[in-house]
């Protein structure tokens, strides 16, 4: 006789978000305590080369809210330096130029077909 298995969970969309890697323990546990499933892929950023993780959450439509207002919550901007050499200068002296980094980046898809096999 063939188990049933537990009661499968509703997928409506996929939502995909970048947060640095310094939020992404934080965000993670705040899906989780949303009750939401969580992956979490290691990542680089392109424009810094920072390490990033890319967070992929599997939705019901009536809980992308609260998925978006669990990362609002932690994942903060930050000012980070970086290093810029002065065009004028005859030797490359590199100047420190503020750049704002951080909070999530969001993607969110709709699944067209969810299963659990």
């Amino acid at each position: 006789m063939a188990e049933e298995k537990s009661k499968k969970k509703k997928v409506d969309l996929m939502m995909m978000a970048i947060v640095q890697a310094q939020d992404a323990q934080n965000a993670e546990e705040a899906l989780c305590k949303q009750g939401l499933s969580v992956t979490r892929l290691p990542s680089v950023g392109g424009f810094l080369g920072q390490r990033n993780a890319t967070l992929l959450i599997g939705l019901a439509d009536e809980e992308k809210d609260k998925a978006l207002s669990a990362l609002r919550t932690v994942c903060r901007e930050r000012t980070e330096y970086i290093a810029v050499p002065l065009e004028s200068a005859p030797l490359p002296m590199p100047t420190p130029t503020p750049i704002t980094v951080g909070g999530a980046i969001v993607f969110t898809f709709t699944v067209e077909h969810f299963e659990e096999v």
